[in-house]
């Protein structure tokens, strides 16, 4: 049982405001951000570069934030490089392995723009993509993945969880496909390992990208992690190298290789901090939490006619995502009115997954409420009473 009157103390934006956009990025905490400060007030320097003091705090802290995502992910095994993003993250896979003419990449159409446009732009250089589609509620036939996979398949491309109907994906099946057919297997993470506990090792992927901006982390701040080094770092330059000469030069070894330039130092020390945050309140309790909140809204929800739920199949495991609608509304109007009625944050229209919307018949997308652990029974009552005194007025 998560304290969240506790919690909810560390976030002082949380004051007059009900936050409920954390699927596109998360509040973080006082000590996220007073990790962030220290760095700035006692320690600023670049990291990898000198040897006087500070630049040893700098860099010894730094290399402590990759050991701290390594260990909350259970990757200690693989290579964790520090990205702006999960986007950042999945194009350095798309761009950094080597494609040929007719090779082939399968993914789905829950993916949001991130996962799906770098896949896309391959089809220029003769790579073929697979799109699986979905159902109403998200789910597909493995079956048909399994079919669209070939002997030219070089990556299977997925969500964990949809960014939208907030429905996870059988990952761990599709990994078995993947590895019985010689095809590597990237998950996209940006909605899942902020709200329950993952491990790669059980995931049995080959990469696994996701925000530090959605873990309650800085923006600025991502993961890639893979099983092996096994693709060309994208960008190249300072810190990245072994030995440069003017004909020829070497990388360097772990994760560095990767990180060419100066990195979001204080964002990164701050991402670790806040995996520290996650792990002290626990990851089992986060989602917990996070379900019976959701089951409650969901359930609100649909007691209200005028409403429509999307996704959350009777069947179908799920994050704390809620997409809906209210009939004959605009999505941005009822966010308006959530927002200055009630002081509810809330997203709404095609959250960056546009061939999805298309897919399910929504021009205008969807008013979409995403849960964290710093959200309370009481503001889940305030939006669906919200939503109730809306639909008595249409």
């Amino acid at each position: 049982m998560l304290n969240v009157k506790r919690i909810r103390n560390d976030f002082p934006i949380l004051a007059d405001i009900s936050y409920m956009d954390n699927a596109a990025t998360s509040l973080s905490p006082e000590q996220v951000v007073s990790s962030m400060n220290d760095f700035e007030h006692y320690y600023r320097a670049n990291v990898g570069r000198g040897i006087h003091r500070l630049t040893n705090i700098a860099s010894q802290r730094y290399w402590h934030a990759h050991q701290k995502v390594s260990r909350f992910i259970g990757g200690e095994n693989g290579t964790t490089v520090l990205t702006k993003n999960t986007t950042e993250a999945i194009n350095m896979v798309a761009c950094g392995t080597k494609w040929n003419k007719g090779d082939n990449v399968v993914t789905t159409i829950l993916e949001h723009h991130s996962d799906l446009l770098p896949w896309i732009r391959l089809r220029q250089r003769g790579v073929d993509v697979s799109i699986i589609r979905a159902d109403a509620h998200g789910s597909f036939d493995v079956e048909d993945l399994e079919t669209a996979i070939n002997e030219n398949t070089k990556i299977v491309a997925v969500t964990h969880a949809s960014n939208v109907l907030g429905n996870l994906l059988p990952v761990k099946e599709i990994a078995a496909i993947c590895h019985e057919n010689g095809a590597k297997l990237l998950i996209d993470g940006a909605q899942s390992v902020p709200h329950f506990p993952v491990d790669v090792k059980e995931l049995g992927c080959d990469y696994l990208c996701f925000s530090g901006h959605k873990m309650l982390g800085p923006t600025g701040t991502g993961v890639l992690w893979m099983k092996k080094a096994d693709i060309k770092p994208l960008m190249l330059g300072g810190g990245m190298i072994g030995k440069v000469s003017v004909d020829d030069y070497t990388l360097a070894e772990g994760y560095q290789q990767y990180e060419a330039g100066t990195p979001n130092i204080s964002g990164m020390i701050g991402l670790g901090r806040a995996v520290e945050y996650l792990e002290d309140t626990g990851m089992k309790a986060i989602k917990q939490h996070e379900e019976y909140l959701t089951k409650r809204l969901i359930e609100g929800l649909r007691d209200i006619k005028s409403v429509t739920v999307y996704g959350h199949g009777d069947n179908s495991e799920s994050i704390g995502v809620v997409s809906f609608n209210v009939e004959g509304m605009h999505p941005h109007e009822i966010a308006h009115i959530l927002d200055e009625g009630a002081g509810i944050m809330v997203r709404s229209g095609e959250h960056c997954c546009q061939p999805l919307m298309s897919h399910l018949g929504l021009d205008n997308g969807t008013v979409r409420a995403s849960l964290y652990l710093y959200n309370t029974e009481e503001e889940v009552d305030l939006l669906i009473d919200t939503m109730e005194e809306l639909a008595r007025r249409l």
